[in-house]
């Protein structure tokens, strides 16, 4: 055992020899995996940008996300030439990672996006309340809304007084509305108003419902942010801890840790170290996070 791990060229062949039997007997799953970091990644992109109004060419998108996958990787491989095996393991790490930041990027934005409408929710939906109360339609009610609010929300209604004035039903209309902004406060609002211009009943009273939901909703929300931002840091100092030690071994005694970099098992482990972390990462997010 021990003549195995010290022969370098030997352990090299095992592990290939293991990546190629598991690539080779799930070869589908890995051929999906790929065209979803790639050209799967592409597709999302566009989805997010098309669901925050935002006009693009996606030709200009395709050619951002290829120049941060496979431009940064090839930069990566040429900088770490000629060590061929540690620019290969690092270009491919650096090309997936290039793959998943626009994607990450928008994402974020588009979380931002949809729980800033929820918030101005509450206030809109007061005004449109008010208006249905004086005797205006829902539809001229979210004009006021539009009139006098400004942010995610207001454009959201507009763009559902545009695709009335288009021809588009108003349960159409909120429909897609409610499948570009999954929250569980707008799943509500929609499925109130479709069923009340069905069924009839008192409009106004329906919004100052909702609106006293989504207000306490918040304030639960609230609560348990400022609960669980302790438990968020402690999470993250405990998962950079090795991190930190493996900088600070760096400065203090490289000789200590230069096997770690120097050969390939100490790449494996280095690996492996990465795995256990992002799985520990991932573990405590799933704890803390408390869905309402």
């Amino acid at each position: 055992m021990s003549f195995i791990f010290s022969n370098d060229l030997l352990v090299a062949a095992i592990f290939a020899f293991c990546i190629f039997m598991v690539s080779y007997l799930n070869i589908d799953k890995l051929l999906n995996f790929i065209h979803k970091k790639s050209f799967g990644t592409e597709e999302e992109v566009l989805g997010i940008m098309n669901k925050m109004l935002i006009e693009t060419d996606p030709k200009k998108v395709t050619t951002l996300v290829w120049l941060l996958s496979v431009g940064l990787g090839l930069v990566v491989f040429l900088l770490l030439w000629p060590n061929f095996v540690l620019g290969l393991v690092f270009s491919i790490i650096v090309a997936l990672a290039g793959w998943s930041i626009p994607k990450f990027i928008l994402k974020s934005l588009w979380e931002s996006r949809s729980n800033k409408v929820v918030y101005q929710m509450v206030d809109g939906l007061t005004i449109i309340s008010n208006g249905v109360k004086s005797g205006l339609t829902v539809a001229q009610s979210m004009e006021r809304v539009t009139e006098n609010m400004k942010g995610p929300f207001p454009q959201e209604l507009n763009l559902i007084l545009n695709k009335l004035k288009l021809g588009m039903s108003m349960e159409d209309a909120l429909n897609e509305f409610a499948q570009r902004i999954e929250r569980d406060d707008v799943q509500m609002l929609v499925t109130s108003i479709n069923i009340l211009k069905e069924t009839g009943g008192n409009m106004a009273e329906t919004f100052e419902t909702i609106t006293f939901t989504i207000r306490e909703r918040q304030k639960i929300l609230k609560k348990i942010e400022a609960l669980t931002t302790g438990s968020v840091w402690q999470g993250i100092i405990i998962s950079s801890v090795p991190f930190v030690l493996l900088i600070f071994f760096s400065i203090m005694d490289p000789d200590y840790i230069a096997p770690l970099f120097n050969s390939f098992i100490g790449w494996i482990f280095l690996g492996m170290i990465a795995m256990l972390q992002l799985i520990g990462g991932l573990a405590m997010k799933k704890v803390i996070t408390i869905k309402v």
